[in-house]
């Protein structure tokens, strides 16, 4: 079987040189393509320190045409996602995204486009199997123990909050039970956002620090007892099997996939 060819959107970005190496470590793995707005013509050897024959490339449009990539992994910035993933799914190109910022609409219509194309996209607001793990453990707590805070922690150049991780962790919970309303009926914010985002009942808090990279912990209360499900990711090195994983399975897939889970084949 023909190795699957990669691109890879935002490859000199913190996340991007990561899956870089991945990659190239990676034998069933072939990187025909690394794009930066920066640094075009530039040997992704000179930059990232690796064996390769890659040159870096400001259009992307020009590297699906020229390399002609079997998948897209993309991890711009969210007012890039949307239009990188159209161009590689107009292209036959399968995107794998780890991009925050996309909406219901968004993916819903990129479902449809690779329906129409026959082709697959995978998008997963965290890769690092680890995390996956807390969000399914997470929701299964909800059943039992319905009151619940999440809290996350990531480095202070993120550029959304709360993080794509703390949405999909909410939503898993909202679908395990009801909604509630948590508290004091008569408690008050003193100061604005002092409690946090609320969503479905329950309330979400963003920390932004340097020194950290990505972290987050849900905390269930009942009477007596506390439960703190929480995953820590220490490099950016942690979302790379998630990566791969993804890579080769949007080749055996159609339509739109949201969450590694779904790929992971858990159950409850």
């Amino acid at each position: 079987m023909a190795n699957i060819r990669v691109a890879v959107a935002g490859a000199k970005g913190r996340m991007g040189q990561e899956v870089v190496k991945m990659v190239l470590r990676d034998p069933e793995l072939d990187l025909v393509a690394a794009i930066d707005s920066k640094l075009d013509g530039v040997p992704v050897a000179d930059v990232l320190g690796v064996q390769s024959d890659v040159r870096f490339t400001r259009s992307l449009a020009q590297a699906l045409h020229d390399t002609k990539p079997d998948v897209l992994v993309d991890f711009t910035v969210p007012a890039a996602v949307r239009n990188n993933a159209e161009m590689a799914i107009s292209a036959g190109v399968r995107p794998v995204i780890g991009t925050t910022g996309l909406t219901e609409d968004d993916l819903r219509m990129l479902d449809e486009q690779c329906r129409a194309k026959g082709i697959a996209c995978v998008v997963a607001p965290n890769f690092a199997i680890g995390a996956v793990l807390m969000m399914h453990f997470a929701a299964i707590a909800a059943k039992f123990l319905p009151h619940v805070e999440i809290i996350e922690y990531h480095h202070d150049q993120k550029l959304d909050a709360p993080s794509g991780t703390a949405i999909k962790t909410a939503e898993l919970i909202a679908a395990e039970r009801k909604e509630i309303k948590q508290g004091h009926p008569q408690e008050e914010e003193r100061l604005e956002g002092v409690r946090g985002g609320y969503v479905h009942g329950f309330r979400i808090h963003s920390v932004r620090l340097p020194g950290l990279v990505a972290h987050q912990e849900v905390l269930f209360g009942g009477p007596g007892q506390l439960l703190s499900i929480r995953h820590d990711s220490l490099h950016r090195e942690s979302f790379m099997p998630g990566v791969n994983l993804a890579i080769k399975k949007v080749m055996e897939l159609q339509g739109l996939t949201y969450g590694l889970e779904h790929l992971l084949n858990l159950s409850a």
